[in-house]
């Protein structure tokens, strides 16, 4: 579903990515793990789209991204990818339901039916009872799961996760690694995870690591 072509990425004098090369399977969970620096987030990033690689490419469903306007791009990410970040970046003024709603919207789907599988989504993560509730009347775990929430709203090919547990307790953090495979279960969805965790590293069907910007076996 997705391949990565010898991706290769430079800030300044100091080359990150050095020839990347993976292909993901839909369905599949993989996880990509490595040393502080490495290139995993920087990887992860082109993967999405959201930085573009000095040369190389990426190749998603027999589409080469690189070759997208910005314009293009944009629909394609918001279509296509649900991003996960350590830190949840839900909106504050807005509910849980409203967070989840946004890149719906972003997509013009029609309000009533943005809301309806937003509370799809909401009710299957168990937060049937926080709708309504903001982002600072959420526990950490909690708030998490509105952003996975917010990043299956589109029904996207792939959720990009980078450090998702990052920031949670230990028991948070074990909910979240065992909600990701419950996910791939009822959607058949497709995971890439950039951890630090090597628990939930292990987890998935294959552990990536990346060490001085190169996939090593």
């Amino acid at each position: 579903m997705i391949k990565a072509e010898n991706i290769t990425k430079s800030f300044g004098d100091i080359q990150v990515l050095k020839g990347i090369n993976i292909e993901i399977k839909k369905g599949e969970i993989v996880s990509i793990v490595g040393a502080s620096g490495a290139g995993k987030t920087t990887f992860l990033q082109i993967l999405g789209t959201l930085d573009k690689p000095d040369s190389g490419r990426i190749i998603f469903n027999n589409i080469d991204v690189n070759g997208l306007n910005e314009k293009s791009l944009s629909r394609f990410r918001n279509q296509n990818i649900g991003f996960v970040f350590q830190f949840h970046h839900l909106l504050p003024e807005f509910t849980a339901l409203e967070n989840v709603c946004i890149p719906a919207f972003v997509a013009r789907v029609p309000k009533n039916k943005a809301e309806s599988r937003a509370n799809e989504i909401l009710t299957f993560l168990k937060l049937e009872n926080r709708l309504d509730h903001k982002p600072n009347e959420l526990s950490g775990g909690e708030q998490q799961r509105v952003a996975v929430a917010r990043a299956l709203v589109n029904d996207p090919e792939v959720i990009l996760a980078d450090e998702p547990s990052g920031n949670l307790d230990t028991q948070n953090k074990k909910e979240l690694h065992e909600l990701f495979f419950t996910l791939r279960e009822k959607y058949n969805q497709t995971f890439i995870i950039v951890t630090h965790d090597i628990n939930l590293a292990k987890m998935a069907d294959r552990m990536l690591t990346i060490k001085d910007g190169k996939v090593v076996p």
